[in-house]
């Protein structure tokens, strides 16, 4: 992901610098006790406590370097800015399914902030892709991995 645009909103602007923030204060020096606990205990040859702690060390590293790409590398949509004519990403469009007869609301979020638990699908996830760009009204065939979807687009707004 190293110097990839990213595209966020200020919501997961805020969440991922929040995430950064607890690794770099908490984790660290939760990590840097376990290795000094580890330590401890003798012998590093054979310490499976010490081994641990080194790779949850640079499990946390890793994703530190991570997360500061990110937000370097990041492109912040301002939900101000954003036009409600067409879903784009910022917006929350309710669709209903043709299937199943069932309205479900998304946000539309960069890939970084995708969470299906909470709704908020990526613009370059197969709905978020199909779902860019259209207006209120437009029915959008939508091919995924279970077959094919048909939404008809009822709202679009921030």
């Amino acid at each position: 992901m190293a110097n990839e645009d990213v595209v966020l909103t200020h919501q997961g602007v805020k969440e991922l610098e929040q995430k950064l923030e607890y690794l770099k204060t908490v984790r660290r020096l939760e990590i840097a006790e376990e290795i000094k606990t580890a330590r401890a205990f003798g012998d590093l040859s054979e310490n499976a406590e010490y081994d641990e702690a080194k790779n949850e060390q640079a499990k946390i590293e890793g994703e530190i370097v991570m997360l500061e790409s990110m937000l370097r590398n990041a492109t912040v949509v301002d939900q101000e800015d954003v036009d409600v004519q067409r879903v784009n990403v910022g917006t929350t469009v309710k669709v209903l399914d043709k299937e199943y007869d069932e309205e479900i609301e998304y946000k539309i979020v960069g890939s970084a902030e995708a969470d299906l638990s909470t709704n908020k699908i990526s613009n370059e996830s197969p709905v978020g892709r199909a779902l860019l760009g259209k207006k209120v009204g437009n029915l959008v065939k939508v091919e995924t991995p279970g077959g094919i979807v048909k939404l008809k687009i009822l709202d679009i707004h921030r």
